[in-house]
């Protein structure tokens, strides 16, 4: 029972090691891979060889997967380049199980011992993430002596033997082991390097080896469909795409007997045998498979049509899952969903201005429309962010994800305002023809007026982070308290001289401007972030100057440090 413990616990490291590497790598080097695989767009081959980089570098076909996933969804990617792709990462998956797989014992304890000194020294910064791909480095090589030294007990035992023999003679119920153990472990590279391992150990032999490999194989393609589930159409085409290269690999099956018997001859070890055939096994199939690709993206296109769908709420354009693990690029693609929450609040200011001047119905639909799409955007970008590894977070990192947060949930609350709004211009003006006079109709227009240029303008400040700005925009909220206080006095005035029109409207006129009021307050809250981001970065360079000087001009009696 000890002995099957250490073997599980092995297995368990040894797939807690490839998810440190992968997870490493994507938050270092996570932009840089998203623009590798960009560049590659248009050029098969090209997108070929990218897919083996990338997979090479993140130990992870299914990372890659996402990656290209998110590109596909986003319409940056077409379905041929993508499909290319992922034949590149199958390939980049073999190689870095051959690399994986040789005497690299001495390595584990060196690359141990630097990614953690690495890491808990510098913890928040690119290097302490490159320690921690060390870190995972070693932890995989170590996994692996500790399945061979668990597993050699195991193969002496006799009731062992004879469960691992039962696999022999039923090739595809090999493959379904394979692929179970790649959906279990999220990594087919994991499943390959520990039936290398056991085979190797003598405790299965090379025909199951072979087909748990190719197993492993179909159910990486699995997983790369699981996640693209509830991805758009034209993301989840990519996923079957890679699916089907991956079932096409089971044509290699009735020639598995004559193909052992064959590499049986080279005399290589089983364990070099496994890993030789995974290599070539994955090259020449994607190498063969490479010239389908357009007749591929064509089969999935039918297989998978575009629903067409009348009307519904917007859904998020940026907010790419596969980037939750790079900080930086998932910060920016909040920013970005974000803005575009704050372009539906602007268009619902603008259809709010219509409806004042107009009595057309169409402005006021367009405005219940618009606060369900922005109510949508907001719960989006509010789970993503939910979504983000804050302990991994640098302290600039941190501040933007609050910036983000606090002004997506501003703009939802400016969504509703503006909808209640509309509710008490309808009210209004189904209880009277001429709902204001013409100067108290004036002055409610130049107070949107206003308000839509604050919005702009903050919506500005909270992307570029300007000090300049956020005192200009400090300055207009001022100006817009001024402007309604003139307003909402010179409206008692009228109601002093008894102007009718001003009577019968003074409720819904004086709310109205209290509504603008609080939207004012929600849309110029974008400068008090800036300014104290501001004030921190100042206090800091004062810090470091001090820091400086101190250095030049040590105190008395302190010895100068010598070269």
């Amino acid at each position: 029972m000890l002995t099957l413990l250490h073997l599980l616990s092995s297995i368990a490291l040894l797939v807690w090691g490839t998810h440190i590497v992968r997870t490493g790598i994507m938050r270092v080097y996570g932009s840089h891979l998203r623009r590798l695989l960009g560049r590659s767009m248009g050029h098969t081959p090209l997108a070929f060889g990218a897919g083996i980089g990338v997979t090479a570098l993140v130990q992870s076909s299914n990372a890659t997967a996402l990656l290209v996933i998110s590109f596909v969804a986003q319409g940056l990617m077409a379905l041929p380049t993508a499909l290319a792709i992922m034949l590149g990462a199958d390939v980049g998956t073999a190689l870095m199980a051959r690399v994986l797989t040789m005497d690299l014992s001495w390595l584990s304890p060196l690359l141990t011992l630097l990614g953690v000194c690495l890491f808990l020294s510098r913890k928040q910064s690119r290097s302490g993430q490159l320690g921690r791909v060390l870190i995972g480095m070693g932890l995989i090589i170590l996994a692996l002596q500790l399945i061979v030294q668990a597993a050699a007990p195991i193969t002496e035992a006799r009731g062992m033997r004879v469960l691992f023999s039962s696999l022999a003679g039923d090739t595809l119920l090999a493959v379904v082991v394979g692929a179970v153990f790649a959906l279990l472990s999220y990594s087919s590279l994991a499943a390959v390097l520990l039936i290398a391992t056991l085979a190797g150990a003598g405790l299965i032999g090379l025909p199951v080896a072979l087909g748990v490999v190719i197993g492993a194989n179909v159910g990486s393609g699995l997983l790369a469909w699981l996640n693209a589930s509830l991805q758009p159409v034209p993301a989840r085409r990519v996923a079957l795409g890679n699916l089907l290269y991956k079932l096409a690999g089971l044509a290699v099956l009735p020639f598995l007997e004559p193909l052992v018997t064959w590499m049986g001859g080279f005399g290589f070890s089983t364990q070099t045998q496994v890993i030789g055939f995974h290599l070539a096994y994955n090259s020449l199939r994607c190498l063969l498979l490479l010239p389908t690709v357009p007749a591929m993206a064509h089969l999935c296109e039918n297989l998978l049509p575009e629903r067409q769908t009348d009307g519904g709420v917007a859904r998020p354009r940026h907010l790419d899952p596969a980037a939750l693990e790079t900080p930086s690029l998932a910060l920016a693609n909040a920013t970005r969903e974000t803005l575009r929450i704050g372009d539906l609040v602007e268009l619902m200011l603008v259809r709010l201005l219509e409806a004042l001047r107009e009595d057309r119905p169409e402005p006021g639909e367009e405005i219940r429309r618009l606060d369900d799409d922005v109510d949508a955007l907001y719960n989006a970008v509010k789970l993503y962010l939910a979504r983000m590894p804050r302990d991994d977070l640098a302290e600039d990192e941190q501040r933007r994800w609050a910036e983000i947060i606090e002004l997506a949930i501003n703009l939802e609350q400016a969504g509703d305002s503006a909808e209640h709004m509309l509710g008490k211009l309808r009210d209004l003006k189904t209880s009277t023809r001429r709902p204001f006079s013409e100067q108290g109709l004036e002055e409610l227009q130049t107070l949107l007026e206003q308000l839509l240029a604050n919005l702009r303008l903050g919506l500005s400040v909270f992307l570029s982070g300007d000090a300049n700005g956020a005192r200009q925009l400090l300055q207009h909220k001022r100006e817009f308290r001024r402007s309604e206080r003139r307003m909402a006095h010179a409206h008692v005035e009228r109601l002093h001289h008894g102007v009718s029109e001003s009577l019968q409207t003074s409720s819904a006129h004086l709310e109205l401007i209290a509504d603008m009021k609080r939207l004012n307050s929600l849309f110029c809250s974008t400068a008090h972030a800036a300014l104290e981001a501001a004030a921190l970065d100042t206090r800091r360079s004062a810090e470091a100057r001090a820091d400086d000087r101190a250095l030049d001009h040590p105190l008395p009696g302190r010895a100068h440090p010598t070269g």
